[in-house]
């Protein structure tokens, strides 16, 4: 079991910030901006080519709506999407806030207090119930 499946399952804590009967998004806890979010399938597969067809286009529409409402809760230039996958054998979609392309270089890593964790995820929450109504 993953520790994204954990998070998933409420046996570790996380930031959420969205949550569809397939998918689950929240704050990486090692950031490499403010806002960067994670967007994990809630069925874990190790690979995203492992997915099948269906699945990988609805993780990439839930995706898109996660993006559009950091762009809107985030000040930054755009929001960048990275899928690498080596750091944790479950399939997830990097959302990072980004101003240089330094910050899709995952060297940078910022930090934050857990309440300021929980204002991010609040005002991304916020802002995707604003994208979808």
């Amino acid at each position: 079991m993953s520790i994204f499946t954990k998070i998933i399952n409420n046996e570790l804590p996380s930031y959420k910030v969205a949550e569809s009967e397939k998918f689950f998004a929240f704050l990486d806890i090692n950031p490499n901006a403010k806002g960067h979010t994670l967007v994990v399938p809630k069925q874990e597969e190790n690979k995203i080519f492992d997915l099948s067809k269906e699945d990988y286009l609805e993780l990439l529409d839930f995706s898109y709506d996660v993006a559009k409402a950091l762009e809107k809760a985030i000040s930054c230039e755009r929001v960048g999407i990275s899928v690498i996958g080596l750091e944790v054998p479950h399939v997830h979609v990097h959302l990072v806030p980004t101003n240089v392309m330094a910050d899709m270089q995952f060297t940078k890593k910022e930090s934050f207090s857990d309440s300021e964790f929980k204002t991010i995820a609040k005002s991304i929450a916020k802002a995707l119930d604003t994208t979808l109504a």
